[in-house]
């Protein structure tokens, strides 16, 4: 990779952004994609940028046949990054999930005697305030965030947070009676309704769970829903 373009990948990188390279293989050009970022000497036409729109969406790096012979369409994302405000039971089972399906998770919560390793052995603990413990974490577009403590001192000030933040899932354990509640609680603190239709609640996908695992299935599975959406409304375009 040629250095201007190594240099701005590791801006967009620092940055939390997603970028594609795309190599020539047969004539070695190379163009660099990502936000706002077009660099290379490497020109494409339609079918072949709606290929790497494909492959950015599959999230995956792949070749795709053109006519100026194969291209190598290298896909860098940032890693999938799940913080949950809650050391509780569904934190439990839902931190060892999110770890197999390849998020680093972060636990916070204040009470310390909650956030301990012997209850969530190889996860990152964060024992402040969320609200302090957020900003510096630098949510991105491939990071969830998931309140489950059900208390309002610990929630609301993560999901302030939160809702500043680019973070591609907020979701929020309650009832739609609570839902309900922490709307008007956030309004008070200067958050719009658009603003606050970013947060799930009842967090997760309605399968009827009962349990804390099903809850923590549940989560997982609304959180995949909405990382993979492009990718699911592309495969209905395709079918209808």
């Amino acid at each position: 990779m040629k250095i201007d373009l190594l240099e701005r990948r590791l801006a967009a990188q620092r940055a939390g952004q997603t970028t594609v390279l795309v190599t020539a293989l047969k004539t070695g050009g190379q163009l660099l994609l990502g936000e706002g970022i077009a660099l290379g000497d490497l020109t494409l036409g339609n079918e072949e940028r709606a290929a790497i729109n494909r492959a950015v969406i599959d999230d995956r790096s792949q070749t795709i046949d053109s006519p100026q012979g194969t291209l190598f369409v290298e896909v860098w994302s940032p890693p999938l990054r799940l913080i949950v405000v809650g050391a509780v039971h569904i934190a439990q089972t839902l931190a060892r999930m999110a770890v197999i399906a390849g998020y680093d998770v972060t636990i916070i919560d204040p009470r310390s005697a909650f956030a301990s390793e012997e209850r969530f052995p190889g996860v990152t603990l964060a024992t402040d305030w969320p609200d302090e413990v957020l900003p510096a974490l630098k949510p991105d577009k491939r990071t969830a965030i998931v309140t489950l403590t059900h208390d309002p001192k610990i929630d609301d000030p993560a999901l302030q947070a939160a809702l500043k933040s680019d973070a591609f899932y907020i979701g929020a354990l309650g009832s739609r009676r609570t839902h309900a509640k922490r709307g008007e609680r956030l309004a008070g603190a200067g958050f719009d309704a658009a603003t606050f239709a970013r947060i799930h609640g009842p967090v997760g996908l309605d399968i009827g769970a009962l349990t804390p695992g099903e809850i923590a299935v549940s989560i997982l599975a609304e959180i995949t829903a909405i990382l993979r959406r492009d990718r699911i409304k592309a495969r209905e375009d395709k079918a209808a």
